[in-house]
């Protein structure tokens, strides 16, 4: 890696770690709180594009699972990648390679295609995975699963469209399939 690109993947690791200090919302329900952090995963995904983003987002993750308190609400530490949150966890790993994949294909060139492009794969992909995991290692169904996540879908797609407007911003969206 460049000074440059290893700089830029650092900052974007910073701004997830940044986003973690905003407390959790706990909905009760589910053992898995409403967090700001996917906002930055997204971010990394537009920002850094495939390759770099999923480094960034790896290192972040590595970092929690080492024991350093970066994930929201303080978290940290192996047992966080066997618990209820560890399948969204997952996906947050594949996010930056699946919107970058994405806004790659010619029919995302329209503005409602970019933000279904970051949508799909930061909101809806990595909610599913981290319903089914939810239900794997939780007495919930996996209807009760699939069902709880749609509590997260308004917040969510609120994260998307910033982000999405964040990129249009910084006239990313184009540049993020040509450096990968």
């Amino acid at each position: 890696m460049k000074i440059k690109e290893l700089v830029q993947t650092s900052l974007i690791v910073a701004v997830i770690i940044v986003l973690g200090i905003i407390p959790p919302i706990p909905l009760g329900v589910i053992p898995v709180p409403i967090v700001m952090q996917n906002l930055g995963i997204m971010l990394a995904g537009i920002v850094l594009g495939s390759r770099k983003g999923t480094i960034a987002v790896g290192g972040f993750l590595l970092l929690a699972f080492l024991g350093f308190p970066v994930l929201s609400g303080g978290q940290a530490g192996p047992a966080v990648f066997i618990g209820p949150t560890a399948g969204y966890l997952l996906g947050w790993l594949i996010t930056p390679l699946m919107i970058s994949y994405s806004l790659s294909r010619p029919f995302m060139s329209h503005s409602w295609g970019q933000l279904i492009g970051i949508w799909v794969p930061g909101v809806l992909i990595v909610n599913v995975i981290g319903e089914v995991w939810l239900w794997m290692v939780t007495p919930i169904s996996l209807v009760g699963a699939l069902g709880s996540g749609l509590l997260f879908i308004p917040g969510d797609t609120i994260k998307a469209v910033a982000v999405y407007l964040v990129a249009v911003r910084m006239k990313m969206l184009n540049r993020v399939v040509s450096q990968d």
